[in-house]
């Protein structure tokens, strides 16, 4: 369900009342996630962020969402930490505007990489974008 206030879709209100600490940390998620993946598959990656923040089984904060124990593996090896680049920034504010080419996903893997893929595989897959299937 989407609402409006002002005219604002739920994720354009994250957007415009987020600071700069969140919304680096949210290019760092993914820079650290989908560098190297087309530009498409890096704004996916941010919407999933932005659509657990508006779900309600997941934290309601971007910050809290990305460092959740155990749910990105840049957190745990470091990654978060990197610089982002002008994509990645890029990307963060595509989908703080809105874009979701996920239609809507709250999960994403790399079937190549992924340790847990029977969970994963447990989930209704929406798309695949580059490296990621995107999953609700």
């Amino acid at each position: 369900m989407i609402f409006k206030i002002n005219n604002l879709t739920e994720k354009e209100v994250i957007y415009h009342t987020i600071n700069d600490k969140e919304f680096e940390l949210l290019a760092r998620l993914i820079h650290g996630e989908a560098r190297g993946e087309r530009y498409i598959g890096q704004v996916a990656v941010g919407a999933v962020i932005l659509n657990r923040v508006l779900s309600p089984y997941f934290p309601n904060d971007i910050r809290e969402v990305i460092y959740q124990p155990g749910q990105f593996s840049p957190v745990s090896n470091g990654q978060i930490n990197l610089r982002p680049n002008r994509t990645s920034y890029r990307a963060a504010r595509a989908a703080l505007e809105g874009q979701d080419p996920t239609r809507g996903a709250c999960y994403f893997y790399n079937p190549r990489t992924a340790a847990n893929k029977w969970w994963f595989e447990s989930r209704e897959v929406v798309v695949k974008i580059g490296n990621h299937v995107f999953a609700k």
